[in-house]
């Protein structure tokens, strides 16, 4: 499957790990995922980590350039762990899209990754 979806700090954190090439059908799932989180929650973090991914079907990016355009008031951080030089540039490419600060880490740097995306959620928890 290309796309499988955790839950973490409460529903505050989406962990989304990704491989091989995400299809229309993957946002049907993914979508109301987020959807019912931000319901839920209120503004999110999603960590998203690629292993062997290879983009997304011609479907596929259209949903995700919808998605971007629904949520991008609903997500305050997007952490991007890959493995390949282009999807660094997805950090870069996404920013128009979302009001979200979005960081890329290479795939060693997972553990600083998670702890960037946990950044804060303690404190505002018991403030």
């Amino acid at each position: 499957m290309p796309i499988t979806l955790q839950e973490e700090a409460s529903g505050k954190v989406l962990r989304a790990d990704l491989s091989g090439k995400l299809e229309k059908k993957d946002y049907e799932r993914f979508a109301p995922e987020v959807d019912r989180l931000v319901r839920e929650e209120g503004r999110i973090r999603i960590l998203v980590r690629m292993r062997d991914f290879h983009g997304w079907t011609l479907g596929g990016l259209w949903e995700d350039i919808k998605f971007d355009w629904k949520h991008g008031s609903d997500i305050e951080r997007v952490a991007l762990v890959g493995e390949k030089k282009w999807e660094s540039g997805m950090a870069s490419f996404c920013k128009p899209f979302t009001k979200a600060s979005i960081r890329y880490f290479d795939q060693a740097q997972l553990a600083e990754a998670e702890t960037w995306i946990n950044e804060g959620l303690t404190q505002a928890a018991s403030s």
